[in-house]
């Protein structure tokens, strides 16, 4: 009896010992598993308090369900605010210093240092410019600190395309380095009509202003050189892009037009594509959803209008576990932006932040980094890549609002170097 009992206990801890053995196996796996992607290193570099005073932003309107209208940049270690809600723009150094604010009289109080005297405003680093603005969008800066952002035009002004079913009503603003307004651009340059809805800004490396315009049928990019005048209007249709896949497959095919931004040093667009094909219920033999394929980006030569060899872009892999069963679904990143040496950023949002891969333009490497965000802390945020590859960040947050930055230009410079 005692030999009987005295094997049940060896067996029993035999067994605890292999399912002990099993979970810090998984553990591990886990473990491993997770921290497969490095995360970026973190740096938060100053916070900005809520409220009207002109080193706060106004961002009320999150208690309401309407589109936050404040948006982001960062350009040569400054960074610039178009804070729609407060109708201003706030240009501030590394350290949160307010070096410039560009105001609405009517909903901004005077800014502190609006008032100086003669002497003072010399001495002083700071500028304040009261501006007329109505509704502020997308902002950019040049390396000249010259300021671009979009605004709208007094519904009076507005203007229709019947042809294309498309309210014309924004415009982009451009504001010199001392703060002196220069004009703004319309479709044709300085003045012209307005745009219809904008989706982006952008500058080049030549101080240039592109213009990406959402339509009905697609996007139209419009290139305008240094001092503001049109250089090309390039519309793009979803129904005439590229379709690669139109003769690998029976199934329907469907493209989506993600994204398109310009090289930061070539006359040059990045359009990005994605590609989704119709799946067949085999029982039925009819159409029982829609698969995404594939992701393609395409360099487009303004000057020719000629497609060179597209680039295939990884897909993201979603891992999802239910019970026994183990699937992975491939999703698309969006395309972030590309730097002035060439590398191709693209992001995608998972459980705990943000999924990075960067590709270099030839394709001979694909780096993939994790950011790391409490999405259940963030209220809303807005990313910039800057052209030397640092990604920036305005985290707003309960509290109050954080400037983050992830330094990937050292990473890019170590392989370039190596």
């Amino acid at each position: 009896m005692n030999k009987c009992v005295s094997i049940k206990k060896l067996l029993s801890c035999k067994l605890l010992s292999f399912l002990l053995c099993c979970l810090l196996v998984s553990v591990i796996f886990s473990c491993n598993k997770s921290s497969g992607v490095i995360s970026l290193d973190e740096h938060k570099l100053f916070s900005l308090k809520y409220g009207n005073f002109e080193d706060q932003l106004n961002l009320f309107s999150l208690a309401k369900p309407s589109p936050v209208r404040t948006s982001f940049t960062m350009r040569d270690g400054f960074f610039y605010i178009a804070n729609g809600e407060a109708q201003k723009l706030m240009e501030l150094n590394s350290y949160g210093d307010l070096l410039s604010i560009y105001y609405n009289g009517e909903g901004n109080p005077t800014p502190s240092f609006a008032d100086a005297t003669d002497a003072e405003i010399v001495s002083s680093t700071r500028k304040a410019v009261e501006y007329p603005f109505n509704s502020l969008g997308a902002i950019a800066a040049d390396s000249r600190k010259y300021i671009y952002v979009v605004d709208q035009l007094p519904p009076e002004r507005h203007e229709q395309d019947v042809e294309n079913r498309l309210l014309l009503s924004q415009i982009v603003l451009r504001f010199a380095s001392d703060g002196t307004f220069i004009d703004y651009i319309g479709q044709r340059g300085p003045g012209g009509m307005p745009f219809p809805y904008i989706k982006n800004i952008y500058t080049t490396h030549n101080n240039e202003l592109v213009v990406i315009c959402q339509v009905n049928d697609g996007m139209v990019v419009y290139w305008f050189d240094t001092t503001g005048y049109l250089r090309s209007t390039i519309p793009f249709k979803v129904d005439q892009l590229p379709n690669v896949l139109d003769e690998e497959t029976t199934n329907e095919v469907y493209l989506s037009l993600e994204n398109i931004v310009p090289s930061y040093t070539d006359k040059k667009l990045f359009v990005k594509v994605d590609y989704y094909t119709s799946s067949i219920d085999e029982a039925s033999n009819v159409e029982s959803g829609i698969d995404y394929t594939s992701s393609l980006l395409f360099p487009l030569d303004i000057n020719t209008g000629v497609y060179g060899e597209p680039l295939t872009i990884p897909p993201y892999e979603q891992e999802v576990t239910d019970g026994f069963s183990h699937l992975v679904y491939n999703l698309s990143y969006d395309f972030l932006g590309v730097t002035d040496s060439g590398w191709l950023f693209f992001i995608i949002a998972d459980d705990s932040g943000y999924s990075i891969q960067m590709v270099q333009e030839n394709g001979d490497k694909v780096l993939r980094r994790h950011l790391d965000l409490d999405h259940r802390t963030a209220l809303y945020h807005s990313l910039s890549l800057s052209p030397e590859g640092i990604i920036s960040m305005l985290l707003v947050e309960e509290e109050e609002v954080k400037v983050l930055w992830w330094r990937t230009d050292s990473l890019i410079d170590a392989i370039l170097k190596g």
